[in-house]
């Protein structure tokens, strides 16, 4: 319990009651579910502006602000704080610009191309908009947590150091892999001809996570929290973006 409230704290802005003893150590566990019920807050207010006949377009900006605020930008910085590292020509350096709090060219254009594929493809997704929504926030922290867990952390002081050392893989990843097989399964039940959508976010999001983090592992040899964050935010982007092809 205290675990858990502690991951809302850390993972989101939603309020947690400030006398609550929180614990910390150990919450990479609880991402992929913390992330399950962002994508819930996003699908019910979806059908909120649905019912209140606002524009898809319109709407799926509105998510995916929204989405943004839930999170407070924490997973957009580090993909954008990512993208300055990854554009630096000399290896050594890479880590020191991370680490630099200013956002750089490659960072700016990197936030326009996550937000923008996010807003378009949620706005060409014609029906499972809460199964997707769900099951991407969903994976994009589940692959967060296989990268935690298979990859060396390259900052030992860096905030995502204490993320390690608690992880006991694959134990702890079996109670979020079998909620996200939960939620397609439902899906599945409950719209057997849209086998494709249900079927392909778990394909995809199992090969999207991993594939990101072993990308990052390679140009790196190892993941700060900046990649944590980015792993998030591209895997959440390409996947929205995978949905709209299996419809």
């Amino acid at each position: 319990m205290l675990r858990g409230a502690a991951a809302i704290a850390f993972y989101t802005c939603l309020p947690v009651p400030a006398d609550w003893p929180l614990e910390f150590r150990g919450i990479a566990r609880y991402a992929p579910l913390v992330g399950l019920a962002i994508g819930g807050l996003l699908a019910a207010g979806d059908g909120l502006l649905a019912a209140a006949q606002m524009p898809v377009l319109t709407r799926s900006a509105l998510i995916v602000a929204s989405w943004l605020a839930l999170t407070g930008g924490l997973h957009l910085d580090g993909a954008m704080d990512a993208a300055d590292g990854l554009a630096v020509q000399d290896p050594q350096r890479r880590l020191d610009v991370m680490a630099d709090s200013r956002t750089g060219a490659f960072g700016a254009m990197a936030a326009v191309i996550i937000l923008g594929l996010k807003t378009l493809a949620l706005a060409e997704l014609a029906q499972g908009r809460w199964l997707v929504l769900m099951a991407v926030a969903g994976w994009g922290r589940w692959g967060q947590v296989v990268a935690i867990g298979c990859y060396p952390y390259l900052r030992p002081a860096g905030k995502g150091a204490f993320h390690k050392p608690h992880l006991r893989l694959p134990w702890d990843l079996l109670p979020s892999s079998g909620a996200l097989l939960a939620l397609s399964g439902l899906y599945l039940r409950l719209n057997p001809a849209q086998w494709p959508l249900g079927v392909g976010l778990v394909l995809g999001g199992i090969a999207i996570t991993t594939l990101t983090g072993a990308w990052f592992n390679r140009q790196l040899g190892g993941h700060t929290g900046d990649t944590y964050g980015a792993i998030v935010e591209w895997t959440e982007a390409l996947l929205l973006c995978l949905a709209t092809v299996v419809q």
